[in-house]
């Protein structure tokens, strides 16, 4: 079929299908989170550290029903539940997908982890399929969202995007500690980028208060040719990190996840299927 912005065809691909241990804990729990990442990506993000995926340069090609067979084989694992990461470009076939695999009895919660890149109307489409958002609110600055992603339009579209999301799981649910419905919202801070992860965590807890989880990201690695960004051409500061943590206690900010200095390293980025489309 045709290409789009994001050079995806209409057939699936996917790099990688395997327990992910490093999602935030009521999602990874004991067992793992459910991960299937999709072959690529609505964005161009200077600083991607999955750009061979989300560029397409690997990925195996699924059917419907294939793709339903890896949500079998992640159940069989023990995994907790079940994560498709950056599929936007796939929506109706993984749909179809979930269609099938609820239609069969198949009972474990579905996550849709996205960049919040989307439109609202699309994501209206995954009602009653989709069942936790991990929503990845990335800037609210339509400047940063051009230099870094090549996406003016990131700030609006992500606000609707996520109010969408929380249209449809409007309260948070547990099932013995992990996460059955809901709303995370991350937030991955860059280097000289305080103001605006502020200025994110402002805009979605006067939104949405406690009815959402919060996920504050240090995980940020310098990848890629970034000489032409050198402002990001380090890690973040653990000075930074700490005054948005003091930040989102200010704001008043409960439930909240935040992450230790050593989570950034290449070691936490995924190996991904060596095959080529």
């Amino acid at each position: 079929g045709e290409r789009g912005f994001c050079h995806a065809g209409s057939i699936m691909h996917i790099g990688r299908a395997a327990p992910h241990f490093w999602e935030e804990p009521c999602l990874s729990g004991s067992k793992g989170s459910g991960t299937i990442f999709f072959s690529y990506c609505s964005l161009s993000c200077v600083f991607c550290q999955n750009q061979r995926l989300s560029r397409g340069e690997i990925g195996e090609a699924v059917s419907v029903e294939e793709l339903y067979q890896h949500f079998l084989s992640l159940e069989k694992l023990g995994c907790h539940n079940i994560n498709l990461v950056t599929g936007e470009h796939y929506l109706p076939g993984i749909l179809e997908a979930i269609g099938l695999a609820k239609k069969r009895g198949f009972s474990l919660p579905f996550v849709w982890n996205c960049s919040g890149y989307q439109s609202s109307e699309v994501l209206a489409s995954c009602e009653g399929l989709i069942d936790i958002y991990l929503f990845d609110f990335k800037y609210i600055k339509e400047d940063t969202a051009l230099r870094y992603s090549r996406a003016k339009d990131y700030p609006l579209r992500a606000k609707e995007a996520l109010a969408e999301c929380v249209r449809q799981c409007p309260e948070l649910e547990y099932k013995e500690g992990l996460l059955q419905k809901g709303v995370i919202l991350r937030h991955l801070l860059l280097p000289n980028q305080v103001y605006q992860a502020k200025k994110v965590l402002k805009y979605a807890y006067e939104e949405y208060g406690e009815n959402i989880l919060y996920s504050l990201l240090q995980q940020y690695i310098p990848y890629g040719n970034l000489e032409a960004y050198p402002e990001i051409d380090r890690r973040v500061y653990g000075k930074e990190y700490e005054k948005w943590l003091s930040y989102a206690e200010n704001l008043g900010i409960q439930n909240a996840y935040i992450q230790e200095a050593e989570s950034a390293k290449e070691s936490f980025i995924p190996e991904f299927t060596e095959k080529r489309i």
